[in-house]
């Protein structure tokens, strides 16, 4: 019998997990929602009244939800479904083969599962991922080539739809100057990264285990694709609500630099993904970012000082090694005294 493709999440957090099952904590509940829901096509077919009121809504969804959902977004079904295909295929290696990034060209540090840090339950989080940084799957003779490139038609399509969502939203901010090529100047394809998700079924505690922990994105712009299995939420008028699984569609989400960009404007809102009994689930997503080097600063009166986005990374990191997760924007919040 060949070795499991499941990271050893029972042995490897059995004190963790011991303690919980004693404690007995209690259930992850939340309702189910339907995200705002775009039709793309209006902005390219409509005319310009239809034009400007597709911009209106994905601006305003950025403002009340921080999250919406998009169709007819020109990401061919085929592109989509050869994606999934290899992510599958990815992540079916054997656990020590993913550990040791075997047949696999991507940097040190891409192949992440569990929480290395957690000290409680609610810190862990039952998953599998490769956070790859573009430049990887650019043209290399170590990487499969159906796995790179499978990446990189996805990224090159996902990208599209990102800058065009960018600078919307930023022509949204009716800013005194015209700031859309501050995005495709700052947020090349080398800057950005994708991440292939896998969720293993979780028998254990499932109603209050975490496939990802709570927490917001450190990015203009998330750009999801997920399967139909479910168990993403958000943060809504304070509750969690549950986001009803659109096989058809892409899921958006503000992070915190287009938060701080817009100063406040559009939300980059706290989510999580709980894990499923039964079934296991599978994500890609697209991070949308800038250089290290770019400077994040407000479009009027800072709410937050400016920052870089090197900078901001650091401080993450540094949050999460010490309290176990991330603070994120109040770090950088103008003093008042």
């Amino acid at each position: 019998m060949g070795e499991s493709p499941d990271p050893p999440f029972e042995t490897t957090y059995k004190n963790l997990l011991d303690k919980n099952l004693a404690e007995a904590p209690p259930a992850v509940v939340a309702e189910e929602c339907e995200l705002p829901l775009i039709d793309m096509k209006q902005l390219w077919v409509g005319d310009r009244e239809e034009r400007e009121a597709c911009k209106k809504l994905i601006a305003g969804a950025s403002q009340e939800w921080g999250f919406f959902q998009v169709i007819n977004h020109g990401i061919s079904g085929e592109v989509i479904d050869r994606m999934r295909a290899e992510q599958v295929k990815l992540f079916k290696k054997p656990f020590h083969d993913k550990k040791t990034y075997k047949d696999l060209n991507f940097s040190a540090g891409s192949y992440r599962w569990g929480t290395p840090s957690a000290t409680c339950l609610k810190q862990l989080s039952w998953s599998e991922a490769f956070h790859v940084q573009l430049t990887d799957i650019l043209p290399s003779p170590a990487l499969d080539d159906t796995l790179r490139s499978s990446m990189e038609q996805f990224a090159s399509k996902v990208s599209e739809v990102a800058q065009q969502l960018a600078d919307i939203l930023a022509e949204e901010m009716m800013s005194e100057y015209d700031q859309r090529g501050f995005f495709r100047e700052k947020c090349l394809p080398y800057s950005c990264y994708l991440r292939l998700n896998r969720y293993p079924a979780c028998p254990i505690l499932y109603n209050q285990m975490m496939g990802i922990m709570p927490h917001t994105d450190s990015d203009f712009l998330t750009v999801l694709h997920q399967d139909n299995v479910g168990g993403l939420q958000l943060v809504k008028d304070g509750s969690w609500v549950a986001v009803k699984p659109n096989p058809h569609a892409l899921v958006i989400n503000i992070g915190d630099l287009f938060q701080a960009w817009s100063n406040n404007v559009y939300k980059s809102v706290e989510h999580r993904v709980v894990a499923n009994a039964v079934k296991e689930r599978f994500s890609i997503a697209y991070f949308f970012c800038p250089s290290l080097d770019t400077v994040i600063k407000s479009q009027s009166s800072g709410v937050y000082r400016s920052f870089s986005f090197g900078e901001y990374k650091k401080q993450v990191q540094e949050d999460v090694q010490i309290f176990g997760y991330k603070v994120g924007l109040p770090r950088f919040l103008v003093s008042t005294h």
